[in-house]
């Protein structure tokens, strides 16, 4: 999976209000007769890498032999589009249908843009794995529909390990905290690259503590960092970390942990699946010895938490045809286009049955079990500022990891954190 598929999870400055774009001043969809939807035509966003090509060409086929009518897939580029999407919304022909990013997703639908979806999710969603549809609600209503996700997994170097004498993966946090520590005694290698400022890994860790990073406050959100669950999984991050090398004031891509990896020196790394091709292009040899695991929870009946990101499909609340719209979404989500999808791109679909899908991709395969025990970032408006660089929880980590109490490191930087979580209230 491209590592664009899931960027710029931030929506800073997107909220200027596209409520108005809900009302028609048309007729909306023509009635499906004899003839279907003919002469109509569907426009869909997508965002670039998200949908091979010919998915999209066996979708619109299908599309059109079931509706009559046409469907036009227009590719999107990451950057720019939060504001591009937007200002698109606040027009009078906004996009049908169209890709949103799952922690993307309550902003858009605070401003009104977004069709309420709870008819399809009654009549198309009832399998839907729950950690992948909670994006999609907002204030308790289905405001898109949750497409694919994807999810961190252990990445580690066989050679090593068969080196240190290990045998079998490890199914707890107790047996891969022992394993990396053997590897750190018996060979030369590093043991885990684990850098300071891997905080999508560490809200993984909050996810499996059953722990929120904000909390409410009358009526608006604070940093929640002074909790002891989160502090529980700071103790844990700080545990791994102290077995690593690895810088404490950067993250995975400062540098880039794969390039690490490469070298051939490193027993393991905690990262997307697509990261070994990074790996794989600095060190073509390196292939052969890259092997996946599910990052293990506290015991072995529960994978640990692991932050869910990916996309949903949203129908724009201006779109003029509401109802084809729906058409295109259930055949789009079926399990025939779920699953499709799914092979040809690694990710994890909306729904654990269809997750067969994933066999012989041995990174998605190590990445499925947790998706039911994942989560996100707090799915509110106000989240987005928070993640602007720079981001007050990456300082909240290196704060830690250089000797200051969590309880200590949340008040150093509470301040900043609500005074983001106020920009957009």
């Amino acid at each position: 999976m491209k590592r664009k598929l899931i960027a710029a999870i931030g929506v800073a400055g997107m909220l200027f209000s596209v409520a108005a774009c809900g009302g028609d001043d048309g007729d909306g969809d023509k009635k499906a007769g004899a003839d279907g939807y003919a002469g109509e035509t569907l426009t869909v966003w997508v965002m670039d890498g998200s949908s091979p090509d010919q998915w999209q060409k066996d979708l619109a086929t299908e599309f059109e032999k079931k509706t009559k009518a046409k469907v036009e897939f227009e590719v999107q580029q990451w950057n720019g589009i939060q504001q591009k999407l937007t200002t698109a919304l606040s027009e009078e022909n906004p996009p049908d249908v169209f890709e949103v990013g799952n922690t993307h997703t309550p902003a858009y639908a605070k401003t009104g843009g977004l069709a309420d979806l709870a008819d399809l999710k009654a009549e198309i969603g009832g399998e839907w794995t729950e950690s992948l549809n909670e994006s999609s609600i907002f204030e308790g209503k289905q405001y898109a529909a949750p497409w694919f996700f994807a999810n961190r997994v252990v990445l580690y170097n066989k050679k090593i390990w068969a080196d240190a004498g290990l045998k079998d993966t490890p199914k707890t946090r107790d047996e891969f905290y022992d394993a990396l520590k053997t590897i750190g005694e018996k060979t030369d290698a590093e043991p885990i690259y684990l850098p300071g400022q891997n905080w999508y890994h560490f809200v993984g860790l909050v996810i499996g503590e059953g722990a929120e990073l904000v909390k409410k406050d009358g009526d608006k959100y604070v940093s929640n960092l002074a909790d002891p669950k989160v502090a529980a999984a700071t103790e844990t991050y700080k545990k791994f970390q102290a077995l690593s090398k690895a810088p404490k004031d950067k993250d995975e891509a400062t540098p880039q942990q794969g390039e690490i990896f490469s070298k051939g020196k490193t027993g393991a790394f905690i990262g997307m699946g697509w990261e070994a091709g990074i790996a794989i292009k600095a060190n073509p040899d390196i292939e052969k010895e890259i092997g996946y695991f599910t990052i293990p929870g506290a015991t072995a009946d529960k994978p640990e938490g692991v932050f869910l990101g990916g996309s949903n499909l949203a129908v724009a609340a201006g779109s003029k045809k509401q109802e084809l719209a729906k058409e295109f979404l259930k055949i789009a989500l079926s399990d025939k286009f779920e699953g499709a999808l799914a092979k040809a791109n690694g990710v994890i679909p909306n729904k654990e049955s269809l997750q067969s899908n994933l066999e012989g991709n041995a990174p998605a395969e190590a990445a499925a079990p947790a998706a039911a025990v994942g989560g996100t970032t707090p799915l509110i408006p106000e989240w987005a500022a928070v993640e602007n660089d720079p981001n007050p929880i990456k300082a909240y980590l290196t704060a830690v990891l250089n000797g200051k109490s969590p309880a200590d490191a949340a008040e150093q930087v509470e301040g900043e954190f609500n005074k983001r979580l106020a920009q957009q209230q």
